[in-house]
């Protein structure tokens, strides 16, 4: 049984993002007819389309897919989630993790929903202090709850393989809104929860 790999990518972007690409190359010194760069801009800009795919995603429609009533007023963190982005400046990855956390005011949404925000903005071109305050702008715009909290912890091959080439360095962002902005017992409560290891 051979192995079948099924993506969907519009023919026409892709087919002009290949055109692109193998100029890219040229312009660099390589020679696109070689037999190891052939398929190259083709799987580039496939690749681009993926890295890019959260503009034609919208945060607020997928909390809007799994939005439930519950009379819960305690604390919702979802911690540790896998987050890959492309800094805007240079278009490299930059990877790490986001902390979300939000107080239901009588909606609650499913977990994975929170995860999905998060990736429906990295897979934009980002800068991190940027992408941290539209994670929390749209879970606080959409379920109106009484605060919401996100920290991104995030590595930046932009230092890391160019300029000041610093491999271990790690940016810190963070944004609040409501509850965790004005009370301290709650924000400490908050960042005392993404540290522990409670599993």
């Amino acid at each position: 049984m051979s192995y079948l790999k099924e993506e969907s990518f519009d023919e026409e972007t892709t087919a002009a993002l290949a055109s692109h690409y193998r100029e890219i190359l040229r312009l660099i010194g390589e020679d696109p007819g070689r037999e190891g760069l052939l398929r190259t801009p083709m799987r580039v800009a496939r690749s681009i389309q993926f890295l890019t795919k959260g503009y034609s995603e919208d945060g607020a429609e997928i909390i809007r897919s799994a939005m439930f009533r519950e009379e819960y007023h305690q604390m919702v963190v979802v911690k540790d989630i896998e987050l890959y982005s492309m800094c805007e400046h240079h278009m490299l990855p930059f990877y790490g993790k986001a902390h979300v956390a939000y107080i239901p005011d009588g909606y609650i949404t499913g977990l994975s929903k929170i995860a999905r925000v998060v990736e429906t903005y990295a897979r934009r071109l980002q800068v991190q202090e940027r992408l941290t305050v539209q994670i929390r702008d749209c879970i606080q715009d959409t379920l109106h709850p009484l605060g919401v909290a996100v920290v991104i912890e995030a590595a930046h091959m932009c230092m890391q393989v160019r300029g000041v080439q610093k491999q271990n360095s790690v940016t810190t962002t963070s944004a609040f809104t409501g509850a965790f902005l004005k009370d301290i017992r709650t924000r400490n409560e908050f960042i005392s929860l993404i540290g522990a290891k409670l599993h």
